[in-house]
């Protein structure tokens, strides 16, 4: 064991151009190492084998070690697990960014938006007293408010660019976001500054296998993949009682609205 570690390359069983070009440890495998001054080094693809052969003294050490990324993390596990607050206190304790997937998406089609949308967020629209009919000029006449169908259709009057529409499609209804929606997304976190040098926490992705082999794909590693397995009843115990809070609230705002509705009636009959 001793020899092989004192003949491994730089990057150990990692693979050099990987980590050169994509500041990534990805694990090299045996069938595409390559022997450069006396040394084993172990590549993730054969292309990548054939690049460093071309011109490997731009992959190895010279007068200092080679620097390793920072750490980078995936947390995983079901909706009301747990993952953000794990997440929070992991990213502050470590100096770390937490970035929750779906918040960051709901933060990118927000200003198109103007509120959060998915089932979380798919409410009844509250009425509130300018939106209630109110007496005209004339005592005679109400005032038309906005109904539920008006209120959509100045929601979709805000054009959505393709990958906006994308972003909103699965968070509404869960359908995958393409490869080139998550190029423009994820690979700044590995390759772009402040994250390539200061490392993340990941919060809830990849959610799906098409989203973990897109990972792979685009050789984008994490050293550490956590999840967070929980009890199904404790979840509903987490999730359930909020809910069903927010629920009667709205139900008891609709019952007085159709109070104030209805007392607003009788007077312009007197």
């Amino acid at each position: 064991t001793k020899e092989k570690k004192r003949h491994m390359g730089d990057t150990k069983h990692f693979c050099p151009v990987s980590l050169k070009e994509n500041f990534v440890l990805y694990p090299g495998l045996y069938e595409h190492a390559a022997k450069y001054q006396e040394k084993i080094y172990y590549f993730s693809t054969s292309e990548y084998r054939d690049k460093f052969l071309k011109n490997p003294e731009e992959y190895v050490a010279h007068n200092e070690p080679i620097q390793a990324p920072p750490l980078r993390v995936c947390l995983l596990g079901s909706h009301g697990a747990g993952k953000t607050t794990c997440a929070r206190q992991i990213a502050n304790k470590l100096g770390i960014f937490h970035i929750q997937f779906e918040e960051y998406l709901q933060e990118l089609i927000l200003p198109k938006t103007k509120e959060k949308v998915g089932p979380d967020f798919d409410e009844e629209p509250q009425e509130d007293d300018n939106k209630m009919p109110i007496l005209s000029q004339e005592l005679d006449n109400f005032s038309q408010t906005m109904t539920k169908t008006e209120i959509e259709r100045s929601k979709q009057e805000v054009e959505l660019t393709d990958e906006e529409g994308a972003i909103k499609a699965n968070l509404m209804d869960d359908e995958a976001l393409p490869p080139e929606v998550l190029d423009s997304i994820v690979l700044d976190w590995w390759r772009k500054e402040p994250f390539r040098s200061t490392g993340f926490i990941l919060d809830g992705f990849p959610r799906t296998l098409d989203e973990a082999q897109y990972l792979s794909e685009r050789g984008l590693c994490p050293d550490v993949a956590v999840y967070i397995q929980v009890e199904k009843s404790d979840i509903l115990d987490r999730l359930l009682p909020p809910r069903l809070k927010k629920w009667k609230d709205r139900q008891y705002k609709k019952m007085e609205n159709k109070k104030k509705l209805k007392d607003l009636k009788a007077k312009i009959r007197v």
